[in-house]
Order: C-alpha cells, then sequence, then structure tokens
C-alpha cells in the first residue's frame, strides 16, 4: 500500500511538473507571437514612412515630408532614427533626446542609440529609383521597440517567476503542514499505543497484587479468566498495530459479533468512569461485508469513546444501530449516535484531521484513524449523519456489502 501511494506520488508530481512545463511553453509562444505581430506592424510603418520618404525627396516636395513627419512619425510610440548614407544621425523621434538639440553631444549619444537599435533590428533603406545610377540609397530608418513591445517580452517571465514563488510558497507551506500532521500522527499513535496497551497491563498488574495477598484461593478462578481477558486484549492491541498499512486479514464476515464484542468491552469498564452510561444496540440484519475484524473493531471502539466523552450529562445513552441504506443497493450503515453536546458546525469539517481535539487531552487521532482505516482500507466511508447542539450527535458508517 505505502510503495503505492509512493508511486502515486511521484506521478502526480511528474504529471504536475510536465503540466507546468507545457503551460509556460504556451505562455511564451503565445506572447512571442503577440511581440512579432507588433514588431511586424512597426516595420510596416517604418517602411511605409521610407517609401513616402523617398517619393516626396525625388520630388523635392519638403511639405510632404514635414507632414510626414509631423503627423504620422510623430505620433509613434517607438523609437525612430532617420541618418543618412553614412548612417548620420538627421532626427529622431521616440527617444528621450529633444530631435531639435543637435549639439556635439547629442548626436554622438545619438550615433551609440543607432549601433544599439542596429543590433536589434534591420535597419529599412530609404531608396529612390535613378534613371542614370539605378537605386540609390538616401539614408537609413533605425527603430526600436516600444515600450509596450519591452514589456510584453518581459511580461511572461515575470509572471513566471511571480507564479513560481507562489507555487514555491505554497508548496513549502503544504510540506510543512504536512510534516506538522505527520508529527500529530506519529506522536498520537504513540499515545494510542501506550494507551491501548496500558489498560490491559495496569489490569493484569492489580490481578497479580491480588494474587500475591489472597488469603485463599477462592475467586483464583475468576482472577485467572479475567487475566486472560487482558492477556487476550493485549494480542488484539499488537494485532491492530501490525496491520495498519497492511491488506491482510480481511474476509467476508458479519459485523454485528464485532459490534457486539466492542460493546461488551465498554459495558465492562463503564463501572468504572465514573458515569451512568447506557449503550444500547438495535442491530438489524445485514448481509456480510469484506472486512479486517481487528482493524474494524478498532473503529467502533473509537467512534463508542468518542461518544462516551461527549456526553457530559450525569446519565447518557449510546445507540449502536445497523441497517441497509435507503434507495441504495447492497450498502450497509452502522450509526453511533449519543446524547452528548453535539459538534459546531464549525468544527464538522476538521474533527477527522489529525491534531484535532475539542478536548484539553486529546491529541485528536482517534476520528481520524477511524476514518482512514473505513474509507482507505474498507473502501466505505465515514461521515457526520447528524449533530445538533446540546442534543447529540450520529456519526454513520457506510460499507458495501
Amino acid at each position: 500500500m505505502r510503495k503505492v501511494l509512493y508511486q502515486l506520488s511521484d506521478r502526480f508530481t511528474l504529471i504536475l511538473f510536465t503540466v507546468a512545463i507545457i503551460l509556460i511553453f504556451l505562455l511564451l509562444t503565445y506572447s512571442q507571437k503577440i511581440v512579432h505581430d507588433l514588431r511586424s506592424e512597426s516595420r510596416n510603418i517604418i517602411e511605409f514612412y521610407a517609401r513616402v520618404h523617398s517619393q516626396a525627396a525625388l520630388q523635392e516636395d519638403v511639405t510632404l515630408v514635414n507632414f510626414l513627419f509631423e503627423e504620422i512619425i510623430k505620433r509613434t510610440n517607438f523609437p525612430i532614427i532617420l541618418t543618412d548614407q553614412e548612417k548620420n544621425p538627421d532626427t529622431w523621434v521616440g527617444i528621450h533626446l529633444d530631435y531639435n538639440d543637435k549639439s556635439i553631444e547629442t548626436l554622438e549619444e545619438v550615433k551609440r542609440m543607432v549601433q544599439k537599435l542596429e543590433k536589434e533590428s534591420e535597419p529599412v533603406p530609404i531608396t529612390y529609383n535613378d534613371p542614370i545610377e539605378g537605386d540609390k540609397v538616401l539614408g537609413y530608418l533605425f527603430y526600436g521597440d516600444s515600450n509596450l513591445i519591452t514589456r510584453l517580452v518581459w511580461f511572461p517571465y515575470a509572471e513566471i517567476g511571480v507564479i513560481s514563488l507562489f507555487i514555491l510558497v505554497a508548496f513549502l507551506g503544504f510540506r510543512s503542514i504536512k510534516k506538522s500532521e505527520e508529527q500529530f500522527i506519529w506522536v498520537g499513535l504513540t499515545k494510542e499505543t501506550a494507551h491501548q496497551l496500558g489498560t490491559p497491563l495496569s489490569s493484569l498488574m492489580g490481578w497479580l497484587e491480588l494474587i500475591k495477598n489472597r488469603d485463599s484461593l477462592e475467586s483464583a478462578d475468576k482472577v485467572a479468566e479475567e487475566m486472560e481477558n487482558d492477556l487476550k486484549r493485549l494480542l488484539k492491541v499488537t494485532a491492530r498495530f501490525s496491520q495498519i498499512g497492511s491488506r491482510s486479514g480481511f474476509r467476508k464476515q458479519s459485523i454485528l459479533p464485532i459490534l457486539e464484542d466492542a460493546i461488551k468491552y465498554f459495558q465492562r469498564r463503564l463501572p468504572h468512569m465514573g458515569k451512568q452510561v447506557q449503550i444500547v444496540s438495535r442491530f438489524a440484519k445485514v448481509p456480510d461485508v469484506n472486512i479486517n475484524c481487528d482493524l474494524f473493531e478498532w473503529v467502533i471502539e473509537n467512534m463508542i469513546k468518542n461518544s462516551l466523552d461527549a456526553i457530559e450529562k450525569k446519565k447518557g445513552v449510546i445507540e449502536i444501530s445497523t441497517g441497509m441504506v435507503e434507495n441504495k443497493s447492497g450498502l450497509v450503515f452502522i450509526d453511533v449516535k449519543d446524547n452528548g453536546k453535539g459538534i459546531s458546525a464549525q468544527n464538522r469539517r476538521m474533527i477527522f484531521k489529525p491534531g484535532f481535539s475539542t478536548k484539553k487531552r486529546g491529541w485528536g487521532l482517534g476520528l481520524n484513524l477511524a476514518k482512514r482505516i473505513v474509507e482507505e482500507f474498507h473502501n466505505g466511508k465515514l461521515s457526520v449523519k447528524d449533530s445538533r447542539h446540546g442534543e447529540g450527535t450520529t456519526m454513520r458508517i457506510i460499507l458495501k456489502g
């Protein structure tokens, strides 16, 4: 079972990692396509300007060139630098320098920007066809990415970084929660083991003292019988813990003898608990179910014990009943009902979590362990059927018959 869980965990991690890689790839591909389309639009604008500029220069139409520059080029949101044939800057827009400033320092800085832009994008030549000399280059248009394109280029990486950070924080938090949960489980199991073993051992020590101090052998048979019961209890406890995590020991059998044994066990202990609690059984005939006797009896004992702890009245009643689930063929239910303090709506979803307990001395493992045994080992369901504050709670187990 544990090996299968580890394999499923590893497979789930691999699937999650693969899905994350695919999503990142799709995100990068889509964003780069948008960037490519925007760059194509930018180049189309530049090429259009180059053609018009070439025609205006050929016709020596300064008005058209000025109109084109003022009404079209200056309205663009990306850097454009117009140079001569030698790539010396003539005018520019979309950069932090004023195009009216033609000082040597400014021109040198623009030249450096021309070199940078040339590495990013191939410049668009402004040409015209000379009838004698053929195509001649009047100058070049250098251009770069707009602020929008720059943000789009880096946006996926920023988004991936934020998502990765979020996943890392979530993973660390989840691991911390799982670690705390495992700690509660191990500590709770340790306490439960000590409690389970401690009760029959204390009883055996008591019987041993009685044997040592007895004046007659009149009660020897009774003492031997009780010591035998305690030894059987010890064997049962060790059997339970040895079968946690194992799929062995399952067979088709009646649940009624298991319920009766659990009831008898608590009925013998009730006089020593200082509570006047009556355990009532209402068993209907149900089909046999495939269960592990030792583990399932442990579930019933945990549920009865939980009901006993919930009863704060002087007189309490715990009712254990069986039957068939209505409108669902082949499903057997076992209800454990008490007249205790009930469970608040806020705590209903928490009572099965390891470490959660409303008792001062509780370790919050009983119901969690019971739920795992029922649902993970017996493919059943354990839930709160009904609970009302001050009136009591009904817990229900459903098994397939």
